[in-house]
């Protein structure tokens, strides 16, 4: 997985939609404490500083050493590389020990996990009672373009697709989640949380460029961007006049958080 983004990590940091302040605010509103957070994937840090303005402190991790150079600073926010080899003890001993954490997130990379294991670590790290875990990702489904997105164009790729992304593709409904509901989702029937953002079509196009199916694709010598410009074409004849001005475009997102059972 770490691959896939290490080529255009600096372009994937800038093309990534922002999360919503609101989100963070209410998953701070669910632990009992505010003083460790853990931000498990966390590629260029987007959540991990949006995060450290609820809590003491964030350990952010990932298995990409390229994005972690790209990540952005904060004073709250301390980045570690976790090679794939880390044993459950070492990771658990990484992240500041047994019970230690008020908070655990995913932003839109569970679906790449050994998840078991993530799920070991998780139990182990968050203080009971008072810890939650938070996962959520989004997808092609974009309005007002999310049939063109979210169906022609997930169509085209699929053949370039990781298995694993299939999760998010189906908007972490089969994603395993053995944890006790807090309000937010559960098991089989995530939250649906939209994400509003201002995009230009180039920002648009950019996203879809940036994401794993792309690199894949090119590594194997398929043409993408000409694959791209055709559907865009479709999105940017219903994008208006102006397709340098950005407009707000509604990513359909997801979320789960439980506590430890």
């Amino acid at each position: 997985m770490a691959g896939l983004y290490e080529k255009p990590s600096e372009t994937y940091a800038k093309k990534r939609p922002r999360y919503p302040k609101e989100w963070f605010s209410m998953l701070a509103s669910l632990t009992a404490g505010h003083h460790r957070a853990w931000d498990a994937g966390c590629g260029s840090g987007q959540a991990s500083v949006s995060i450290a303005e609820h809590y003491e402190s964030v350990v952010a991790t990932d298995v990409s050493e390229g994005q972690l150079r790209h990540a952005i600073a904060d004073p709250k926010v301390r980045y570690l590389h976790t090679p794939l080899d880390l044993s459950e003890d070492e990771l658990v001993a990484l992240v500041g020990g047994e019970a230690s954490l008020d908070l655990v997130i995913v932003a839109t990379s569970i679906h790449w996990f050994d998840v078991p294991l993530f799920y070991a670590v998780v139990n182990r790290v968050l203080k009971k009672p008072g810890g939650v875990l938070a996962v959520w990702g989004y997808n092609y489904d974009i309005h007002p373009f999310g049939d063109k997105l979210q169906g022609t164009l997930y169509a085209a790729m699929r053949p370039y697709m990781d298995p694993r992304t299939r999760l998010a593709m189906e908007r972490y409904r089969e994603l395993p989640f053995p944890f006790e509901p807090v309000g937010v989702g559960h098991e089989g029937e995530p939250a649906d949380v939209d994400m509003e953002v201002e995009m230009t079509l180039e920002d648009l196009a950019g996203f879809v460029m940036t994401g794993s199916v792309a690199t894949t694709a090119r590594e194997k010598g398929v043409d993408l961007e000409a694959l791209v410009k055709d559907v865009m074409k479709g999105v940017e004849e219903e994008w208006g006049d102006q397709p340098t001005v950005p407009r707000k475009l509604v990513f359909k997102a997801f979320m789960l958080a439980g506590k430890p059972k």
